[in-house]
């Protein structure tokens, strides 16, 4: 606020150095959310990294179970059993809340087969290839929602790192400057009433001489 539209009163006063603890309290609000986020952000990071490099893992052992079912069952058996398999089904997704952050949740189906008890009747090799499989997918969505999260905790911690830098550096040193200058049109007046009442005074005493000599 410029200078020349402030009054300098006590209640003006009073309500800026209110502002100043509201805005002290909000930027200490802010710091420690911001820490919070930044404490969970590499949290889920570290997880996710687990992940991913879980997720190379389960993949050379999912193609490796392929291998071994296509030694066992050959090619063609192997083409007719993925014919009984459908489609993923559709991922349903949710949202949890992660520090205050609304992130996407992913709900994991897995694989269906037509009929239910397929299962059942298929061989050893195929029953762990899809099984690898089905967990490689899992993973792929465990890292997928941790991803996301991340992306949005990090959009969060710039959003609060930039309202705290604002109260701290902007706000704040603005509301103490109003103050700073209340108190010093406080102290002009103080000063010029004292020059005032001296100047009186000194009148009062000329005239108070003036009358005795007369």
């Amino acid at each position: 606020m410029p200078a020349e539209n402030i009054r300098p009163t006590r209640l003006e006063l009073l309500r800026t150095r209110r502002r100043i603890g509201v805005a002290k309290r909000g930027l200490n609000l802010l710091k420690l959310k911001r820490t919070a986020l930044i404490t969970e952000f590499f949290a889920i990071s570290r997880e996710a990294l687990k992940l991913r490099g879980n997720l190379q893992e389960r993949i050379a052992r999912g193609y490796d179970s392929i291998r071994k079912a296509e030694m066992f069952e050959g090619a063609i058996r192997l083409e007719n059993i993925s014919m009984l398999l459908q489609d993923l089904r559709p991922v349903a997704v949710s949202t949890k809340n992660v520090m205050g952050v609304r992130t996407p949740r992913l709900d994991r189906h897995g694989f269906a087969l037509t009929p239910a008890d397929v299962l059942l009747d298929l061989p050893t090799s195929v029953q762990e290839a899809i099984h690898r499989f089905q967990g490689i997918y899992e993973v792929v969505l465990d890292i997928a929602e941790k991803e996301n999260a991340l992306r949005r905790l990090l959009k969060e911690i710039e959003k609060t790192k930039r309202r705290a830098s604002a109260i701290e550096n902007v706000l704040i040193p603005r509301l103490e400057s109003t103050v700073r200058y209340i108190k010093f049109r406080f102290d002009e007046m103080e000063r010029d009433s004292f020059s005032m009442l001296k100047t009186v005074k000194r009148k009062m005493e000329q005239e108070a001489e003036s009358v005795a000599a007369a």
